[in-house]
């Protein structure tokens, strides 16, 4: 469709009032917003005039979206497989084979110590495939896969399909032994559950109304008609999930919000029995991870220690504890993975990822890596007596690779790196730190990637990338798909804004209820340290998030919209206020911990209003803004995105906003590793061409 052909939309507005704490204002497009099934029709014809107007007005980048898009494939080892895991008899992989776009998980009996030398591409003597999701995906424009659990024996497994995206699941079960699926399934699951230790029954998770995780389900395999409810949680703030410890002695159920947690645990061998209650319950504003070893459970908290603290409770007395690692003001812990003989501490310091082991003296040994900035996790780890830990490694420069540490020999092995065809050399890149200040003296951390030969001298374009919500940590991340902006000249940047967990739990509390507009400054400090420094032209500065990192980008094009040549806003979380006032929507309640209760609080509905995006759409001339979102999306919903556009395009006619919304998706987007790269293309080309170098 041509330019000419595809007029721009104007969304009617309607009036629609809104009053709270005495202030009224109207709402032109909540129109939007009506989930009454007669409106859906206007909803989604306007939805579709969007993404014929965005396609017409983007359609001259259709031979470079294909140039991306055939960059991605070519630089991607499209048949590969993961390295194998082991649990018990078995060595666990996945693979993923040309032309496919979805991953076959596989296994293979295990007949020692060392991982079977597989090769992509060769056959694996004697491989199961426990799952092709191709299969499960044949004849469906979306496929995600949610619960998937293997019974403790190796017999069983449980598994989820969603076809829509909303994130609900059909629960099935499969006998491995014969491949056969069993003549029954169970709707509306959530991610997650947990199988007793001898597989008799699995335990599920359901949601409410409001997408709330909020019961706890046993299920006695082939007795479909007497699963029964075990636990609910009924405080509308709190969330509920299960596992079974890794040391498969016990069930876990955790139920938190973002500021409490509480736990319940029984004995696996004894499905059919009463959860006990952790300690003494739930404390408001205390949270607890819990892990099991031997005769104690591990207990990291942060009572009385801001940045948690590490210890462990007798199995028999969970009220008494004993502290093993004090608190310390910059060492946030952040969790602990007990197996037999040690437990393995994730931790973050100076803003940077790490792992150390702690033996049975006590003794705290962090594992090094050499480059300046990095990212380090624990990987797949099921077997509770392993001497051996899995790690997952990566950096800008780096690609994603897997690691097994030997903890008695204290020595590190590369079992994988991520394969980058073609003339790819890290060499060829480098990776910085640079440090902005906000406007109240603090040092806010970025993380630069660059080619080699890019010169700090005030002329390269620069791709600006934030979140800064629930204490998530944007660290530095290897991307197949980013190098073709970097070797056109483009610097990718992450800004480490407050809100988000990369320099300890005062960096996220700086950042939320009535001090989250410091993730907005912090942002906009970074863009301007970035030009300061020379590693961004002043003018050439787009600024990139989603869901709540979207939330950003709406408050910043409002805040600084002369900084910014352009904004890539994903399922962005713009119509903020609107979305926490209204407790019937998907997951509100539980949001009220992170941003306020703007319904019982004058203060916080005043805070909110004067941040919010779409309520400070003016009529400034706004950087060149391209809002993607999916029409299934439950936890940012397609309303939010298209209210936001549609504001922007009444109140300032003459700036360049598009809305393209993904019609057969959820929060992620597309499924499929093809489709993913083609909408990946999509939004690289259109950065490209607001750079001025398409």
């Amino acid at each position: 469709m041509s330019e000419t052909q595809a007029a721009k939309p104007a969304a009617p507005r309607r009036d629609h009032p809104r009053t709270h704490h005495g202030d009224t204002v109207n709402d032109p497009y909540a129109w939007l917003n009506d989930r009454n099934e007669e409106k859906a029709p206007e909803v989604l014809a306007y939805l579709n005039a969007e993404n014929a107007y965005t396609e017409s007005r983007t359609g001259h980048l259709a031979e470079l979206r294909k140039t991306i898009y055939a960059e991605i494939k070519d630089r991607t080892q499209e048949t590969d497989l993961s390295v194998p895991y082991r649990k018990d008899a078995w060595w666990y992989y996945s693979r993923t084979e040309e032309g496919k776009d979805y991953p076959i998980r596989c296994r293979v009996a295990a007949t020692g110590d060392t991982p079977p030398t597989v090769e992509p591409g060769v056959p694996v003597a004697g491989e199961t495939v426990v799952i092709d999701e191709n299969e499960l995906a044949a004849g469906h424009d979306f496929f995600l896969l949610g619960v998937y659990d293997i019974s403790p024996d190796g017999n069983l497994l449980a598994y989820g399909v969603n076809y829509t995206g909303n994130e609900t699941f059909t629960l099935k079960f499969n006998d491995l032994r014969t491949g056969e699926d069993f003549p029954y399934a169970i709707e509306g699951v959530l991610y997650g559950g947990a199988w007793s230790a001898d597989g008799a029954a699995f335990f599920y998770t359901k949601i409410d109304d409001a997408w709330r995780p909020y019961q706890i389900w046993r299920h006695l395999l082939g007795r479909q008609d007497e699963d029964a409810l075990i636990y609910q949680e009924d405080d509308e703030r709190f969330r509920v999930g299960i596992a079974l410890t890794r040391s498969e002695r016990y069930l876990i159920i955790g139920s938190g919000s973002t500021t409490t947690t509480e736990y319940r645990y029984l004995d696996a061998t004894d499905p059919t029995g009463e959860f006990t209650l952790f300690n003494n319950g739930r404390e408001q504003g205390v949270e607890v991870e819990i892990d099991h070893q031997g005769d104690r459970f591990w207990v990291l908290h942060n009572k009385n220690a801001e940045n948690f603290t590490l210890g462990w409770t007798p199995v028999d007395d969970t009220t008494q504890f004993n502290e093993v690692i004090p608190h310390h003001p910059e060492v946030r812990l952040e969790s602990a993975d007990a197996f037999a003989e040690h437990v393995v501490v994730s931790l973050r310091r100076a803003g940077l990822s790490q792992i150390a082991i702690l033996d049975r003296e006590g003794s705290l040994n962090e594992i090094a890596f050499d480059e300046p900035i990095y990212t380090v996790g624990i990987g797949a780890n099921p077997d509770y007596e392993s001497r051996h830990l899995r790690l997952s490694y990566g950096s800008l420069i780096t690609p994603a690779s897997v690691y097994d540490y030997d903890i008695d020999n204290a020595a590190l092995l590369l079992r994988k790196r991520t394969a980058v065809l073609g003339d790819f050399d890290p060499s060829d890149y480098r990776q910085y730190r640079e440090w902005a200040v906000a406007e109240d003296g603090t040092k806010v951390p970025i993380s630069i990637v660059a080619k080699a030969d890019v010169v700090a001298d005030g002329t390269a374009p620069c791709l600006l990338y934030g979140y800064g919500s629930y204490e998530a940590s944007i660290d530095p991340y290897f991307s197949i798909p980013r190098l073709s902006l970097l070797d056109r000249g483009v610097v990718f940047a992450i800004a480490h804004v407050r809100g988000g967990g990369e320099m300890g739990r005062q960096w996220y509390e700086q950042g939320k209820l009535l001090h989250k507009k410091h993730t907005f400054t912090d942002f906009t400090a970074s863009a301007d340290r970035l030009a300061e420094t020379g590693w961004a032209a002043p003018d050439k500065i787009i600024a990139r998030g989603g869901s709540a990192g979207g939330l950003l980008m709406g408050a910043v094009a409002n805040l600084a919209p002369e900084r910014f040549a352009g904004i890539l806003a994903e399922v962005p979380f713009v119509d903020a206020l609107n979305t926490i006032l209204d407790p019937t929507m998907p997951l509100t309640a539980g949001e009220w911990e992170e941003w306020g209760n703007p319904l019982e609080s004058a203060e916080v509905y005043e805070y909110m209003k004067s941040y919010s995006p779409y309520e400070n759409v003016t009529s400034v001339r706004y950087p060149s803004i391209l809002a993607v979102t999916s029409l299934n999306d439950i936890r940012v919903g397609f309303h939010e995105p298209a209210k936001w556009v549609a504001k922007l395009r009444y109140e300032s006619p003459e700036s360049d906003v598009l809305l393209k919304t993904e019609m057969e998706a959820g929060h992620g987007g597309r499924s499929g590793r093809y489709g993913a790269w083609e909408e990946e293309a999509f939004n690289l080309a259109w950065l490209l061409d607001t750079f001025g170098i398409a």
